[in-house]
């Protein structure tokens, strides 16, 4: 009988997107062929605690751990590599075993983490020093990914487009909130959008059209990161392509949100995981094939811009007054979820989920003996 490949699937965490991961691991888990993988839930709560699979598989929905129970017992051990093993009896701490390490041996991770201590380079480093062969982008693009400030300096380094924002520390808000709000409003004016650096799905952003607002929208973004954004309200359409490879990436056809109540003044977390049916997200997007073929073209380079692997989504302003194309920002580990544009971008493209998950595990692999190719001695 074939050997299956046993995958971690990484989930939850100390973030403001922890519902939203264990949505994203409900989709990876559901998509991934239980005749060729043995998926392991790993759970993290929001106190950062590590838990059991067992445990972690009580937080997801009957029909999932049903597709949990679908992938157990047909793996055959495997007698060498590296092993990451949940030890409940020590908090759920990760620690390297070898090829005697029992059941909990995985042969690759898929983290599966939004936001802080997931998406952003943290749990990444972890599997780096494990020598564990992990999906998605490594160190480097997973922390400046999520650093929107970063980000934003590495895409103007790289010659693409990016619209005007200006960026300031927790700690100059509460010692000078006048001197802030005097420095948005010269350089950035209304309306705006407040943003936690480093944060996504919308968690902690708000529009700012007065004074005002902007006191309430800094005092948001500012309960979830010591660094906030602000970025120019633009009248543009919201354009999304996704992105899957190491050294040479593909993009996706290009999906757009589509606002059809103008109740929905922008895409909030409600917006983006709720049926309001305020907004809806097209693919393909009604665009000119040049205009697609340009989006596909800048979100190649943009993940190159911060050196992506595996997978991430670039997200690009269409502005209605000049019909100019600006790159947005880029998400090293997108919405999963049913409702979430990178599979629904992949599927128009003729690539169904399940395949995509087929592909970042490859690609998981080929970076890692990529990467072991480096000497490590003098």
């Amino acid at each position: 009988m074939k050997t299956k490949i046993r995958i971690g699937v990484i989930y939850g965490g100390r973030s403001g997107e922890h519902e939203v991961s264990l949505r994203s691991a409900r989709t990876v888990i559901e998509a991934a062929d239980p005749e060729k993988y043995e998926v392991i839930p790993v759970a993290i709560t929001r106190e950062g605690r590590w838990l059991s699979p067992a445990e972690s598989a009580a937080l997801l929905p009957e029909s999932t751990q049903r597709r949990l129970s679908a992938h157990a017992g047909g793996a055959a051990d495997n007698a060498s590599g590296t092993a990451l093993v949940v030890d409940p009896s020590r908090g759920g701490l990760l620690r390297q075993e070898g090829a005697a390490a029992g059941d909990q041996r995985l042969d690759v991770v898929f983290p599966v983490m939004h936001g802080t201590y997931g998406e952003d380079g943290t749990i990444q480093g972890l599997l780096e020093m494990a020598g564990i062969p992990y999906v998605g982008c490594g160190v480097l693009a997973s922390s400046t990914g999520m650093d929107k400030v970063t980000m934003k300096t590495l895409f103007r380094h790289a010659g693409l487009p990016v619209c005007k924002y200006d960026w300031f520390l927790r700690r100059e808000w509460e010692s000078g909130p006048a001197e802030v709000c005097g420095r948005v409003e010269r350089g950035i004016g209304y309306p705006c959008f407040v943003k936690p650096a480093n944060l996504g799905s919308s968690v902690g952003v708000s529009r700012a059209d007065d004074s005002e607002s902007l006191v309430r929208a800094v005092n948001l973004a500012s309960r979830y990161d010591r660094k906030i954004i602000v970025e120019e309200g633009l009248d543009a359409r919201e354009i999304e392509c996704a992105v899957l490879g190491n050294d040479e990436p593909q993009a996706s056809l290009p999906g757009e949100y589509v606002v059809h109540d103008e109740q929905a003044k922008f895409l909030d977390y409600t917006e983006k995981y709720s049926s309001t049916g305020h907004v809806e997200f097209v693919v393909p997007a009604p665009l000119p094939k040049r205009l697609s073929r340009r989006i596909q073209e800048l979100a190649v380079r943009a993940y190159k811009a911060v050196d992506g692997a595996g997978f991430a989504r670039v997200d690009f302003f269409l502005r209605r007054d000049n019909n100019r194309l600006l790159v947005n920002e880029l998400n090293t580990i997108p919405g999963l979820t049913d409702v979430s544009g990178f599979p629904q971008m992949w599927e128009a493209s003729g690539v169904p989920f399940t395949e995509v998950v087929d592909r970042l595990v490859e690609l998981a692999f080929e970076r890692h003996a990529e990467k072991s190719r480096n000497e490590t001695s003098l």
